[in-house]
């Protein structure tokens, strides 16, 4: 998917872990937002669930400014936009072609554990809370979901 702005075309580009240059780039961007910005201990950052997941990364150029991954049992995760990139529609570019790719594959919905500050963020996409908020790596997180209508 592409999207124009002004001045720069970002693109966005899915695949598996086992493709050297979007897992590092994946990596790169996780690494900044939640192990040094958000202090998520490495160790539970990095799961068995990346080399089963299908991998989204959004291009300004060649440079990777986002990610996010999208595991086998509908959920999503480690959605992550650079700082300098954010307030730019990036977040929503990455998860409108996150949910047109679930669409083209079937999934009956989606499902993610946001951090509680960005809960509205994933209601304008559609998503709606499930349970109560709990703490995940020391950060307040809510279950949400949202069914996939074809």
């Amino acid at each position: 998917m592409l999207i124009q702005t002004e001045k720069d075309m970002f693109k966005v580009e899915n695949g598996q872990w086992s493709q050297l240059q979007l897992q590092q780039d994946a990596k790169f961007i996780r690494e900044l937002v939640f192990i040094q910005e958000q202090n998520i201990p490495e160790q539970d950052e990095w799961d068995d669930q990346d080399p089963v997941s299908q991998h989204f990364v959004v291009y300004d150029q060649d440079r990777a400014i986002a990610t996010a991954r999208l595991l086998p049992d509908h959920h999503l995760g480690r959605v992550a936009v650079l700082p300098e990139y954010r307030g730019q529609g990036i977040g929503r570019l990455i998860m409108l072609d996150m949910i047109a790719y679930a669409k083209s594959q079937n999934h009956p919905l989606l499902q993610l554990s946001a951090q509680t500050h960005a809960t509205s963020f994933y209601e304008k996409l559609g998503f709606t809370v499930q349970g109560d908020e709990y703490d995940e790596c020391g950060i307040p997180h809510i279950e949400m979901m949202m069914p996939i209508i074809k």
